[in-house]
């Protein structure tokens, strides 16, 4: 057994089962489980740690939930074909192929996802927003009850998805940060809401790949943003959308952080201590 997976084991034996017994909300990043900038390659040794986790997690009887991003399976196309920007006449043959193509490629990401869990002892029901979403922003149409589950029951897994809008743009891209703010703040007993990232620590004070950029270990809005949003491959916002959502989640849920998903045992470290490498999000 690798030395990580009994660390994890010895972590999980020193937390008493039912001793918190609160609701945890996941968000796999898009850039965690996929490489972005190769179209549909998944990153599964990253997803399967995380699983492992959420098993631990699940033991310690807590009641979970998955959200997971697009990554290389959707932001491509879409950015490709202004999903995001709705109906446009002159494309709008090739958006409605688009469409169709980016939903295979979701439900075949979220299916590696649910595998990952199920290979770990997880039980889970996926929950694809285009099912029961219209609109979207925080504000979409939809009952976010579907959720409320308790520690023994199916772990609901859903993702940011390509969904019906009223009106003249008909349909539009719904994040997965947007179904965080709504799950989050409207379901009961949200102990902890993990934002886990790919490719840092969590808010760093410049972009990843600078040598003075540091790590920001709490953060709240008023405190303003320096971090830098990649337009060229995402289309729901990246970081800063991530960070304005966190905030206003921060207003209901305990413990709000961004980590890095390659140290998914992080989480672990929270839930007995409060406290762990990464940025705690705090209103304000």
């Amino acid at each position: 057994m690798h030395s990580s997976v009994m660390n994890l084991r010895y972590m999980l034996s020193r937390i008493a089962r039912g001793q918190f017994m609160a609701r945890v909300i996941i968000k796999l990043g898009g850039g965690l489980i996929t490489d972005k900038t190769r179209y549909k390659t998944v990153l599964r040794d990253r997803i399967d740690a995380v699983s492992e986790v959420i098993s631990m997690i699940i033991q310690m009887g807590h009641s979970v939930i998955v959200i997971h991003g697009a990554g290389s399976f959707g932001h491509i196309e879409a950015k490709k074909w202004d999903i995001n920007d709705g109906l446009k006449t002159e494309i709008a043959e090739q958006q409605i192929s688009a469409i169709d193509a980016i939903r295979r490629d979701m439900d075949e990401l979220n299916s590696i996802v649910i595998q990952s869990l199920n290979d770990a002892g997880v039980r889970c029901e996926s929950l694809p927003p285009r099912d029961w979403v219209n609109g979207v922003g925080a504000r979409f149409s939809g009952d976010v009850s579907v959720f409320h589950r308790g520690p023994d029951s199916a772990v609901p897994v859903s993702f940011g998805d390509v969904v019906d809008v009223d009106g003249a743009n008909q349909f539009g891209i719904l994040s997965g940060d947007h179904l965080m703010v709504r799950i989050a703040t409207e379901l009961p007993d949200v102990i902890l809401c993990a934002f886990l990232l790919g490719d840092a620590d969590g808010l760093l004070s410049g972009p990843p790949n600078k040598k003075d950029s540091i790590l920001i270990n709490q953060w709240s809005h008023s405190d303003g943003f320096v971090g830098e949003h990649d337009a060229s491959i995402d289309v729901t916002g990246g970081i800063l959308l991530k960070a304005q959502c966190a905030s206003q989640i921060s207003t209901s849920a305990k413990h709000v952080w961004f980590i890095d998903g390659k140290v998914p045992s992080r989480m672990l470290e929270i839930l007995s201590s409060g406290d762990t490498v990464g940025t705690r999000i705090v209103p304000g």
